[in-house]
């Protein structure tokens, strides 16, 4: 059987580690740095990603999660080590506004799953982390320092993670091609199109999304910005307004 994820170098010290086989096509962003590493989402859990992580570093490892959403946090078992926006501490202790059953039927949706995978011993990670972080604290993994930049919409923590150096902005759920999700109660437009002002105003040369295609250019962070400010304009930036569709990305509201 075909591994389940497949691994992509970015430059020396900086890789992604991606699941194809589920249709959300989640990546995350190892960062290696001097004197540790940063794991940028820990993606489903479906499989161990710890073991891939442990090929490409040989630092200690700390994650950091994009939201607290189940794609995200899947693998933060591995890594005690973990950060997190206060936003959503209550979705790492009980509060998570999605039943397990909805959360298991998502986990094996349109998924080409291993064979040794049960769905029904799939649990969402619960925990603390060991430190909260907020907007524009910067995390220094020797020689790299991350920026961390609140950006909410999808959901009230959400984060990106902007290394300046490189030119580097890792969005999240906030930017991908495909369909943006804003449409369900976690969710707020307003602050979405306020996110979008705030990171297309940084001078990025490269952008990592958390889904789908990793041919992005910076450009679409001012496309977005601008689709967000018409719909705004029209009336139309809130719950229940539909689906727009851009070529190639829409958002859902």
């Amino acid at each position: 059987m075909d591994k389940w994820f497949t691994i992509d170098q970015i430059d020396e010290g900086t890789y992604i580690i991606s699941e194809y086989r589920h249709w959300e096509e989640t990546h995350c962003y190892l960062l290696n740095g001097s004197s540790r590493s940063l794991l940028i989402d820990t993606g489903l859990g479906i499989c161990n990603i710890y073991d891939e992580v442990m090929k490409l570093t040989n630092k200690p490892v700390t994650a950091v999660a994009t939201h607290i959403h189940w794609d995200h946090i899947g693998g933060h078992q591995y890594f005690p080590d973990f950060y997190a926006h206060v936003g959503e501490l209550d979705w790492l202790n009980g509060k998570f506004p999605l039943s397990m059953e909805t959360i298991r039927e998502m986990v094996i949706d349109r998924c080409d799953l291993p064979n040794n995978f049960n769905v029904y011993d799939y649990e969402l990670f619960q925990g603390m982390p060991t430190k909260i972080v907020a907007d524009h604290d910067v995390i220094d993994i020797g020689g790299r320092q991350i920026e961390v930049l609140h950006t909410p919409g999808h959901s009230p923590g959400h984060l990106c993670f902007w290394e300046k150096d490189k030119g580097y902005l890792f969005t999240g759920d906030l930017v991908y091609k495909d369909i943006l999700f804003a449409y369900y109660p976690s969710t707020d437009p307003e602050a979405y199109l306020a996110s979008l002002k705030k990171i297309s105003a940084l001078p990025v040369k490269k952008v990592f999304p958390a889904h789908h295609s990793l041919d992005i250019q910076p450009e679409i962070l001012i496309r977005m910005r601008k689709a967000f400010e018409e719909l705004k304009e029209n009336g139309k930036l809130c719950h229940g307004s539909g689906t727009f569709n851009y070529g190639d990305w829409g958002v859902w509201l």
